[in-house]
């Protein structure tokens, strides 16, 4: 029996319906490439320091961004260095020296631990982050920058959090 020409037109419709979908996995590919590659080069933006919830920074507008380096964790009740606690802040406030004995003992065998790699890094000194609470005395955080510095680690830095600078932004 012959067949109309609309009969073999549906036919052909009905045909090419019914098969399977082709998915087209070039242009997802694209995507994903452009996605890892764009994920690798932000991602060494970001510079993150051990936290603590029981250390709140101060804030800062400061640019600089901090090295990797030994960090001193200092929270209302305890000083920290490496996760372990290396006296209490009580203890190191009613000291009658400078010093903070337990803390500078602790950095020596830290010191011991890595020698300098030159005479330069000698004359400059080790680096270290005090990451102290925004509710510290300033006395507490001179102790322990002074311990540091007895210590040889006499590149000090003070850890912040960045705020946004609203004088750079125009708004008063």
């Amino acid at each position: 029996m012959k067949q109309s020409l609309r009969a073999k037109r549906m036919a052909r419709l009905h045909r090419r319906h019914n098969s399977q979908p082709k998915l087209n996995l070039v242009s997802l590919m694209d995507i994903f490439t452009i996605l890892v590659f764009f994920l690798l080069v932000n991602s060494s933006d970001v510079e993150v320091l051990q936290n603590n919830k029981a250390i709140k920074l101060p804030e800062s507008i400061a640019d600089q961004k901090p090295d990797n380096m030994l960090v001193v964790m200092v929270s209302a009740e305890n000083i920290i260095i490496s996760g372990r606690s290396v006296v209490s802040v009580d203890q190191a406030l009613s000291g009658e020296d400078d010093e903070i004995a337990p803390l500078k003992k602790e950095l020596e065998y830290l010191a011991s631990r890595k020698p300098f790699a030159n005479e330069l890094e000698a004359k400059k000194g080790r680096d270290v982050t005090i990451m102290g609470d925004n509710t510290i005395p300033y006395t507490l955080i001179k102790r322990i920058m002074t311990t540091c510095a007895e210590a040889d680690y006499r590149n000090i830095s003070l850890a912040v959090s960045k705020i946004a600078n609203t004088a750079e932004e125009g708004v008063q």
